[in-house]
């Protein structure tokens, strides 16, 4: 079987040396913004945003942006693996097809299970599903999008009969009103924040942040309502009522498009029935509970964007169908400006809900009613296709602990990370018969995971890999190959088409492209259709090669008797049996876990600006690294005091699940009894600081969505006697025992940490590490201070600064410093003394440009005196403007500060 994967084109104006520019897709959040990428033929490339993608007209954000510094090879798994050992891929897929077949022999089908994500291609997703529902016949296939829009998928199909994203971007453009529920869009989806900031400026379109946490968003925001965890629906559904009682429902929609209105208004009036009751269930004031039901009722164009913080609830998908049903009641769907609109997380969620890739769907939003199954199973002439739902992702982590699922394969996803009851997990991946893991990092926690047999896939990255994705607004785009493969890397879908012929489907998997298995997702996509499913892009069942590779971005559906649609809906038609959307009467309001004596603290989790995920792409760039190096717990300034936590200082948050420890910021972000964690560090890149080890994830009964947002939690000061910084120019182990945090900085790796130990240990553990090389040292022990830079030569290695953990070492300057490998004499001086050689930027704001805190507060003292102006001076906040906030808040701050 010959498996075409092209080259990157090559141009010959530019020589052999330099490939062409690629248009493709950013890899990180739903967006799905165009980039061109121009390699230098050495591994890296050059990034721009590409002005004809309609998902961002050129923007990229700051993780966008810094793309280029991401490519490295460093930590990479290149060659697959046994039991730790190199093997060839004969072996390597030899030993995972033998075992799917004494597994299914054995203890039956259902005892093999896949777990998927949102960052594979649409092609992967589409020949892991066949081959696991179709020939495998097991129906346990879910995908770590379970984790974030799943809930969104349940509201949808309860209220449209399908999951159906009704609007647009352009919808954010032309609304006069967004309402931003449990959205950081600012910094999540920093280009469609954009939009929303410039269609204020054109339009006046107000903003309402709806979020328990003062986040960068909201402090952007025209309203905010800081309402308390877990009562969005109660918000919604007192809005509902007060729709209902000024008259401001379209009784002709509501009459002629739905039902179940009554119900749900009933339940509603229940829940919130005035709007006292609507501000004491969350914990509002009746004044901003009043300005929102105002401003939403006589505003027409309305778009009500949600995201992860109302997905990961253990009331979700009740959430979704809160929002959903004041559109449906005002008839604000499907129109230009007005609708509910969910915001994905990652790159390629909705492309895996395209070909079923969560466990309770099948391919092209087909279910599981016997028409469907059988139209798939006539369609792929599937011998063992699955007839029901299989476990969702709590579920089916739980079911290998218990010893029900035998062999898993998990495929461009780190659970022990980013699962709810993560350590719970690793323990119970060792009692596998066989864990494969599809992956690009060596290093990752889940690849270093065993099992009774583990095997280990080197996977192709983003650059490497060639396929399509869809996002948010139903936009499919193609991410194309610009960089060969390293080592024995191949694509996933190529992985598992080689199992399914190993397991006698040769005809079934016989694909020898991307493009070849595009054609048959969008086939199956059409087949007996006839407008029964919102999904259909029939039009492209018959792409060639050629036009494959070159394809525009599209939206479905685009089907074979007439184009695309940017919205749906706009006739009042749905995909029920009746046609009609349905009201859903949602539950009262309820946090899956009650907060105790012991655990006082509601534990919220969510993302920081510059990193993605378990930070195996971001955090190899030094310029994403910079502004949040360390994990950290934020807490108000009441609980700060009460506890003795100080700015700065090391805090030990525990749950009944697992702890962690993290530096303190003390905020008035998060109101009082909550606390915020991120949720990107995991085991190679901090001690201490895995989320998942923490929550316990109750799920949404609908969804099957886990509670990542409201954990009961405890905290405390956690006590070190010294505190510190470590730069090199390759990554030094922490010693056992120590507190530390790494990040990739300009020129090397640095580490800050804590430890119990003295200045007279940290001075023995130099001259250890780096016996035979020139140390520059300073010693105070009396004061337990040490530090200490390490040279061959002329050429700096390492620099140490140590000190008690009252005064801990910044380390900014000697971040400048260590950048240049060959410093000179006041420089080798300023490493000693701890004093910065020259004027420094201070720490990262704008990732984008690269500029610090005390670049842009000398700006502003320098007479810019708004957000425009610092951009003209120093360029921060001129691209994404995902440091906007930040720069905002300086403002005033800066502005006193040289008043007084």
């Amino acid at each position: 079987m010959t498996v075409h994967v092209p080259e990157p084109q090559v141009s010959n104006q530019q020589g052999a040396n330099q490939a062409a520019a690629v248009r493709t897709t950013c890899p990180y959040c739903g967006v799905g913004c165009g980039v061109i990428a121009t390699p230098d033929g050495k591994g890296g490339a050059g990034i721009a945003g590409d002005t004809a993608h309609p998902a961002n007209f050129g923007r990229l954000c700051s993780k966008g942006s810094a793309l280029g510094e991401t490519l490295g090879l460093e930590n990479r798994l290149l060659h697959p693996h046994v039991d730790g050992a190199r093997v060839s891929w004969e072996s390597a897929l030899g030993t995972v097809a033998g075992a799917f077949r004494r597994t299914a022999e054995t203890h039956g089908p259902d005892a093999i299970a896949f777990y998927l994500s949102g960052q594979l291609l649409t092609e992967d997703y589409y020949v892991a599903n066949k081959l696991a529902k179709g020939f495998l016949g097991t129906p346990h296939v879910d995908t770590n999008s379970r984790l974030c829009m799943s809930s969104a998928v349940a509201a949808h199909r309860r209220a449209f009969g399908s999951d159906t994203v009704p609007g647009c971007y352009e919808d954010l453009d032309e609304a006069d009103v967004i309402v931003l529920v449990g959205s950081n869009t600012a910094w999540c989806h920093p280009i469609l924040f954009r939009r929303m900031v410039d269609a204020r400026t054109t339009r006046g379109t107000k903003l309402v942040v709806v979020d328990p946490r003062r986040t960068e968003t909201a402090e952007e925001a025209d309203l905010f309502l800081g309402l308390r965890p877990g009562t969005d629906s109660a918000l919604f559904s007192g809005l509902l009522v007060h729709l209902d009682r000024i008259g401001a429902c379209d009784a002709r929609f509501v009459t002629d498009h739905t039902s179940g209105y009554e119900g749900a208004l009933e339940r509603a009036q229940s829940i919130a029935p005035t709007l006292a009751a609507t501000a004491a269930a969350t914990g509002l004031s009746e004044a901003d509970v009043s300005a929102f039901f105002d401003l939403f009722a006589a505003t027409q164009r309305v778009v009500t964007a949600f995201s992860q913080g109302a997905n990961q609830s253990a009331q979700g998908t009740d959430k979704g169908n809160a929002i959903i049903n004041c559109h449906l009641a005002t008839g604000r769907i499907g129109q230009p400006g007005a609708g509910p609109f969910s915001l994905t997380g990652q790159p390629n969620a909705m492309g895996g809900r395209e070909v079923g890739g969560l466990a309770n769907m099948l391919a092209a939003h087909m279910h599981f009613a016997p028409e469907e199954v059988d139209k798939v199973r006539r369609f792929w002439n599937a011998p063992n296709l699955i007839t029901g739902e299989g476990m969702k992702a709590v579920a089916l982590f739980d079911a290998v602990a218990r010893g029900k699922i035998k062999a898993l394969w998990v495929m461009g996803t780190n659970p022990l990370v980013s699962m709810p009851q993560a350590d719970t997990i690793k323990e119970a991946l060792k009692g596998l018969d066989l864990l494969v893991v599809s992956e690009v990092m060596a290093d990752s926690d889940t690849a270093r995971a065993t099992a009774r047999k583990t095997v280990l896939l080197p996977a192709l990255a983003w650059g490497e890999k060639d396929g399509t994705v869809t996002n948010s607004e139903r936009r499919i785009t193609r991410q194309r190959r610009f960089l060969k493969a390293p080592g024995e890397a191949r694509p996933d879908w190529a992985v598992l088409a080689d199992v399914g012929r190993r397991l006698g489907h040769g005809a079934a998997f016989g694909f020898t492209s991307a493009a070849a298995v595009f054609r048959q997702h969008a086939a199956l996509s059409a087949f007996e259709n006839n407008g029964t499913r919102d999904f259909d892009i029939g039009a492209l069942a018959d792409i060639g090669d050629a036009a494959y590779e070159t394809n525009l971005p599209v939206q479905w559906p685009l089907t074979k008797r007439g184009g695309t649609k940017a919205r749906l809906f706009s006739d009042g038609r749905f995909f029920t049996f009746d046609k009609r959307a349905r009201f859903v009467a949602v539950q009262a309001p309820a946090l899956a876990q009650a907060t105790s004596a012991a655990m006082p603290f509601v534990l919220n989790t969510g993302r920081v600006r510059d990193h993605w995920h378990t930070m195996t792409r971001t955090g190899k760039s030094q310029r994403l690294s910079a502004h949040r190096p360390v994990p950290f717990v934020q807490v108000h300034p009441r609980d700060a005091a009460a506890a003795g936590l100080t700015e700065g200082g090391l805090a030990r948050v525990s749950t009944a699940h697992g702890a962690a420890e993290l530096e303190v910021i003390v905020t008035e972000a998060v109101a009082p009894g909550n606390l915020f964690m991120p949720m990107h560090w995991n085991d190679s890149n901090a001690s201490m600081a895995r989320v998942g080890a923490l929550v316990r994830g109750v799920p949404d009964p609908l969804s099957g969505q886990p509670e990542l947002k409201a954990t009961p939690a405890a905290i405390q000061a956690a006590a070190y006697r010294s505190r510190g910084f470590l730069l090199s120019r390759d990554p030094v182990a922490a010693p056992a025992g120590w507190w530390w945090a790494r990040a990739t900085i300009a020129g090397g790796a640095g580490l800050q940490f804590a430890t119990q130990d003295g200045s007279r240990e940290a001075m023995l553990l130099m001259r250890g590490l780096f016996q035979g090389l020139e140390l520059a040292e300073y010693a105070d022990h009396a004061r337990g201070r040490y530090r200490c830079a390490v040279y061959d030569g002329e050429r700096l290695l390492a620099c140490l600064a140590f000190g008690p953990d009252a005064g801990r070492p910044d380390w900014e300057a000697a971040k400048a410093l260590f950048a240049e490998a060959v410093p000179g004499a006041a420089e080798r001086r300023a490493l000693l003394s701890g004093r910065a050689a020259t004027a420094g930027a201070g720490p990262v704001v704008c990732a984008c440009h690269g500029v610090g805190l005390d670049v842009i507060t000398a700006t502003i003292a320098g007479g810019a005196g708004s957000v425009e102006a610092v951009g003209a001076a120093c360029k921060a906040g001129t691209n994404c403007g995902s440091c906007i906030p930040e720069i905002r808040k300086l403002l005033p701050e800066a502005l006193a500060r040289d008043a007084a």
